[in-house]
């Protein structure tokens, strides 16, 4: 099992949503947060450094059995680039998922997800 931890752009949302769900991929949680990677380098105003304000982004969450996990990947960089890329656009995480529950029913495992 692994979980998969995507932060793209706000603008790309609909559009990644809509590519997972056509790829028969529907269990996700979305989190609107903020940060910054290579874009927030310092920059110079009126003689002094200064770091840019946090940026909006989105957060996905999938957690998924071994299979899904390439179909999964590349479908959210496919539709959440921004013409050929371009510097924000995001990235994906893949974490071990050591163990998930299903509350309602005590199942665990692969089944649960």
């Amino acid at each position: 099992m692994k979980m998969i931890i995507a932060v793209i752009q706000p603008d790309k949302v609909d559009e990644v949503r809509e590519a997972l769900i056509a790829a028969d991929i529907t269990r996700i949680s979305i989190n609107r947060i903020t940060g910054h990677g290579q874009q927030a380098d310092t920059e110079l105003f009126r003689g002094q450094e200064v770091t840019p304000n946090l940026l909006s982004k989105v957060e996905i969450k999938i957690a998924c059995n071994d299979q899904f996990v390439d179909i999964i990947v590349q479908t959210i960089m496919k539709a959440a680039r921004h013409g050929e890329g371009a510097i924000g656009d995001g990235k994906i995480f893949v974490l071990p998922l050591e163990r998930c529950y299903r509350i309602r029913t005590g199942e665990s495992g692969n089944g649960a997800i």
